[in-house]
Formats: C-alpha cells, structure tokens, sequence
C-alpha cells in the first residue's frame, strides 16, 4: 500500500549548482510553432491616416503608378503617378512624372506638372519644378520652386439633399 519510488527515476542531487543567469532562463520555445485553429480574418484595406506603400531608396520605377492609397517615394519614379490619396516625396526620393492626388508633400526633389485637390506642401530642403494646380499651398522657408501656381477652388462639400417624394395623381 505504500507506493514505492523508483530511485533510478529520482534524480541525483548534482554538485555543480546553476550559475544564476541558469537558474532564472525561462523555459525553452517549442521548436514547432503553435498551429493556429482558426484562420485569419482579411487584412483591412489602408486608409489614409494608416500605413502607406512605399517605394524604397534602391528602387527605381518607369512608368505608370496608379493607388488608391497613401503612396511614400523614397526612390526614383519616372512617369506618370495618380493617387487617392496622399502622395509623400521622402528625403531621398526623386520623382520626374505629372502626379495626380488628393495631397502631396515634398521632402525631395519633384520635376514635372502637379494637380492636386487639397493642398501641396513643400518641406524645407524639398525641391518642385514645374506648374502646380491646387487649392492650397504651403512652401516652408529653405524650399525650393520653380514654376506656376493656379490656385483652384476647391469643390464645395454638398450634404446629400433628401429626394421629395411626390405622389402620382
């Protein structure tokens, strides 16, 4: 009735004590990550005030980018852009197209025509030549342009009008 251990299954007492970075290591990860049971939902499409594509430094494009996301251009890009939303010119970024978009700031250096529906920001140290058509302009002090500025009004926002509903007589 008494249950007997077996002591080649206890283990020995050792004479060598963990030293205390040992004795305080967590235990080890499995080396088979956890299988997930269920599988995940769709990523959210980006919006504008999250995270943005980008174009890295080493990158070069030629050609025709059309997003409908907030676009940062740290690279080069020749050709043409069009965007929904922001476009953003990065310190190294280098852009030689007519550019489309909602907003566009310019830390780099821009050449060619832009249109733009909101408002264009130019950063100290940012350079732009060639025609810009906007809303708004901000050109910080140390910026650089070259060119012309048509200032647009931008389009009234209209709150969507019930429709009457008229009765047939």
């Amino acid at each position: 009735m008494w249950n007997k251990r077996d002591e080649a299954a206890e283990p020995k007492p050792s004479s060598i004590r963990p030293t205390p970075a040992e004795a305080i290591r967590p235990d080890p990860q499995p080396l088979t990550p956890p299988r997930e049971t269920a599988p995940k939902p769709p990523e959210p499409a980006r919006q504008a005030s999250g995270a943005a594509a980008a174009i890295g430094a080493s990158m070069i494009i030629v050609g025709e980018i059309y997003s409908r996301e907030e676009l940062l251009v740290d690279g080069e890009v020749d050709g043409k852009l069009e965007l929904q939303h922001r476009l953003t010119v990065g310190p190294n970024g280098k852009v030689r197209a007519t550019i489309k978009a909602r907003e566009v700031v310019v830390h780099g250096n821009v050449q060619g025509d832009v249109e733009v529906s909101e408002k264009i920001v130019i950063k100290k140290g940012g350079s732009l030549v060639g025609d810009i058509r906007t809303a708004g302009i901000v050109i910080d002090d140390g910026a650089y342009f070259k060119g012309s500025i048509d200032i647009v009004k931008s389009p009234p926002i209209v709150a969507a009008k019930p429709e009457s509903q008229q009765i047939p007589a």
